[in-house]
C-alpha cells in the first residue's frame, strides 16, 4: 500500500477513534458520575483522557508503515 494511502486511512480513523472515544467517555461519565464527587471526576477524565492514546499510538505504527531494512 502506498504511504500516502496509509497515512490517509490512518488519518480518518484517528478522527474516528477521537470522536467515538470522546461521545462514549462522555456518555459513561454523565451515567454514572452524576453525583460523584469532583476528585472521581478528575480521576476519570484524566485516566479516560489517556486511555485513547493506545490504540491511537497503533494506528500511527501501521501508517508509518514497516522499518526499512538496515544497511551495514
Amino acid at each position: 500500500m502506498p504511504p500516502r494511502l496509509r497515512k490517509f486511512i490512518g488519518t480518518i480513523l484517528i478522527i474516528i477513534l477521537v470522536l467515538v472515544y470522546a461521545l462514549l467517555a462522555t456518555t459513561i461519565a454523565a451515567a454514572r458520575l452524576a453525583e460523584s464527587p469532583w476528585w472521581v471526576h478528575l480521576l476519570y477524565f484524566l485516566i479516560s483522557g489517556l486511555f485513547w492514546i493506545l490504540p491511537a499510538m497503533l494506528i500511527i505504527k501501521w501508517m508509518a508503515g514497516p522499518l526499512p531494512p538496515k544497511k551495514g
